[in-house]
């Protein structure tokens, strides 16, 4: 039995589409019973549990041959993250507890940054699970591909796409969520020991305006990246909601300043297979 949890998402769901389809068992963790019914359609066994409840974690995680544990996304954290330090502290004493054969745990490129930053939240929890007598794999992704996904709107209205990334120029690590999906789900499937790191991008490194070039060409339109000015970003932010941007920003400052990379270089990576362009092409379809 392999549970799942993120399933009703994007990476979640291909792990636990390839491993149904290798006629392989599996959990599938939800918050929500309601998005549990699809899977249990599928003949998956539904639990329910929370990143932040410990004894629901141990019912989910209790006689799995393997876990892949997914922490949703907190944009906009408290200083010094206290919400990460929680989780950590709560995910290793359900997996303790729980004591799976072995575990994913999707983390991100850069996690062994010094410098503090938004991703700095999976530095804490990797830290707080290293250490665990199980087999722990940290997957370590770059920047989403589909983080595009807020391009398309700009891209269809206007031929141009605001860009964080920069200089426009300046290729960035990045990957595909099918291709996160199936290496976990292989992951998943073999034994190892220890603690291990897999870091995963796509088949090449890509530019702010190698996106707006693909836009380009799918959409059949002028189109330009357009750098968003540093100086403006804290504002912009706080305009937007978040009380404390800081993280966000340096984690910006990261890959554009080069310090948040794969611990192995580009050299030491796992090349995924789907292309930029095959990700854009989706997001605009669902864009229309």
């Amino acid at each position: 039995m392999y549970a799942i949890m993120g399933i009703t998402g994007q990476i979640g769901g291909v792990i636990a589409r390839t491993l149904l389809a290798a006629k392989q068992p599996v959990r599938a963790v939800v918050r929500d019973a309601i998005k549990g019914r699809a899977w249990s359609d599928c003949g998956c066994e539904v639990v329910l549990a929370t990143i932040e409840d410990r004894a629901s974690l141990v019912a989910a995680f209790r006689e799995a041959e393997g876990v892949f544990v997914l922490v949703p996304p907190n944009f906009d954290p408290l200083p010094e993250f206290p919400e990460a330090q929680a989780i950590g502290e709560t995910l290793r004493a359900a997996l303790v507890e729980a004591n799976p054969a072995r575990v994913v745990y999707l983390s991100t490129i850069g996690a062994q940054a010094k410098e503090s930053n938004l991703l700095t939240q999976h530095t804490i929890i990797e830290k707080a699970i290293s250490g665990l007598p199980i087999p722990v794999t940290f997957l370590r992704p770059a920047w989403f591909m589909e983080n595009s996904s807020w391009d398309v709107a700009p891209a269809m209205q206007q031929g141009v796409i605001p860009s964080f990334l920069q200089p426009l120029d300046r290729p960035v690590p990045m990957v595909a969520t099918a291709d996160i999906g199936k290496v976990a789900a292989g992951l998943l499937q073999v034994a190892w020991s220890g603690r291990r790191v897999i870091e995963l991008e796509g088949p090449r490194r890509v530019t702010p305006n190698e996106i707006a070039a693909t836009f380009a060409k799918l959409l059949d339109r002028s189109m330009r990246m357009e750098a968003v000015p540093r100086e403006s970003w804290e504002a912009l932010f706080k305009s937007q909601g978040m009380k404390n941007p800081i993280p966000r920003i340096r984690m910006l400052d990261g890959f554009n300043e080069g310090w948040i990379d794969f611990e192995r270089g580009e050299v030491g990576s796992q090349k995924g297979s789907v292309a930029l362009e095959t990700v854009l092409k989706a997001l605009i379809t669902r864009g229309h």
